[in-house]
């Protein structure tokens, strides 16, 4: 059996055993050789590639073709949002908010305080750069409130979490918009992410602290060396609330400008006139991150009294930490190239056609699946939108779907957060837990994140058209 004309003339049978076998190999790559997944992910091309009969030559081409391509929609994005986060942290915007929320807060609303922390840290910064700023945050309120340690941990890292898996600009739901051709915008995404995530956090994060506590009751790690009051008070003086709250805030408002006025008015984000420009130009993802980092960069340095070159050299700081998911997002960006070239989107297109299982709940059991043989939230978000890139657009799938489809997608990648995940081991040394107490904790905590996440995005497509 061949597949139909416009797609290359390859043996069904053989691309589908090409398929499993790629991914077997991505797996063990990642998992068994510990391999750098850039490297897993060109390989598990590879695999598909000459296995399926399109030739090696053929192979390498498309996967460096759509590499570029990735990289062009989502590379400029990713380095801008890094430096944006290191910029907040370095020059104290991070600690003012921190501080502000919770000097005045009651130990009954901590965790709930908490959860909206881990949320606006985690909106701007990476979930690993979240994680570092806001241990010591974590273990001091813990000490302070004398509450159990999971009342205080638990809110603030289902924040952190929720935003990485839901919100651009985080590489994992831009990796997956721009695996779709059409469809999904970022605007559109934060407009359905932010309140899911919103939603997500306050169903999980401070009620399942109350469980977590019980599971795993522990007392903030006494060994563990925070800032004593009197050193935050030598330090520069810190930005005001107001004004670091809106550089936390501003990329998202700016990025969200478009998709309000497209709805308000169809047909505006092609709009000609004066206004339309200036509001498509700032509400353009790239435009919106650089004008929100000069925003950052000149008022927190007047307002901290920093020096310039402190702030200036955060820019050059914040690169190296994401060099490796550029790379690995534009691996995923090449992988999907492959799969679609050689024809085997469309034989995933033409199952989910010809079946009655949900395109989203598809997506979310393969990324989960991912996720849980990887343990890289990145890879298996990169692998299933990749597999299903094709499919929706077969389906003619509407903004509204590819949106949810990236939502699912980035439920099913924090699935189950285990032993082969790196953030794993973190949590763990950071709060002195076991290996029991890790599972009992933040692996729960992230299968209920998911679970919820799928849920709410079920429920919103009964809702939303799912065809253009």
């Amino acid at each position: 059996m061949t597949l139909a004309a416009g797609t290359p003339q390859l043996s069904t049978t053989r691309l589908g055993v090409s398929l499993v076998l790629s991914l077997i190999v991505l797996i063990l790559l990642v998992t068994v050789t510990k391999l750098h997944p850039f490297i897993s992910l060109l390989a598990a091309a590879l695999v598909v590639g000459i296995g399926s009969g399109y030739g090696p030559v053929a192979t390498i081409t498309s996967f460096s073709s759509e590499f570029g391509k990735t990289m062009g929609s989502v590379g400029i994005l990713i380095g801008l949002g890094a430096m944006i986060g290191r910029v907040l942290m370095d020059t104290g915007a991070t600690d003012q908010v921190v501080n502000s929320l919770v000097s005045k807060a009651s130990d009954a609303s901590i965790p709930w305080i908490m959860a909206l922390i881990g949320a606006l840290i985690g909106l701007p910064m990476f979930f690993e750069v979240g994680l570092v700023v806001l241990v010591p945050v974590i273990i001091l309120v813990a000490r302070r409130t004398k509450l159990p340690l999971m009342r205080v941990a638990i809110p603030t890292l289902a924040g952190l979490s929720i935003m990485h898996a839901c919100v651009p600009p985080h590489p994992g739901p831009l990796a997956a918009l721009s695996q779709f051709k059409t469809g999904g915008n970022i605007g559109l995404t934060m407009m359905f992410g932010i309140p899911i995530a919103i939603v997500t956090l306050l169903i999980v994060g401070p009620l399942f602290s109350k469980i977590a506590a019980k599971w795993v009751p522990v007392q903030a790690p006494a060994d563990f060396v925070t800032r004593s009051d009197k050193a935050v008070e030598q330090e520069a003086k810190l930005p005001p609330f107001g004004l670091s709250l809106c550089c936390i805030l501003l990329p998202a408002a700016l990025m969200l400008l478009t998709s309000i006025f497209e709805i308000a008015s169809p047909g505006f984000s092609s709009s000609t006139s004066g206004f339309g420009q200036v509001i498509n130009f700032v509400g353009n993802p790239i435009m919106a991150l650089a004008i929100s980092l000069i925003f950052a960069m000149l008022s927190l340095k007047a307002a901290s009294g920093i020096p310039w070159k402190t702030v200036n050299d955060s820019l050059g700081a914040a690169l190296p930490p994401v060099a490796g998911i550029l790379l690995i997002v534009g691996g995923g960006g090449g992988f999907k190239g492959v799969l679609v070239s050689t024809g085997i989107g469309q034989i995933i297109g033409n199952f989910v056609e010809s079946s009655h299982v949900s395109i989203f709940l598809l997506g979310w059991l393969i990324a989960a699946f991912v996720r849980i043989a990887t343990g890289s939230a990145t890879v298996s978000i990169l692998t299933t939108a990749g597999i299903l890139s094709n499919a929706m657009a077969m389906m003619n799938a509407s903004p509204s779907a590819v949106t949810l489809l990236v939502l699912a997608i980035g439920a099913g990648s924090i699935f189950l957060s285990h032993l082969n995940d790196a953030g794993f081991w973190l949590i763990k040394e950071y709060f002195s837990l076991s290996v029991g107490e890790t599972l009992k904790s933040w692996s729960v905590l992230e299968c209920l994140l998911s679970v919820v996440v799928l849920a709410l995005v079920m429920l919103l497509s009964i809702f939303v058209p799912l065809t253009a």
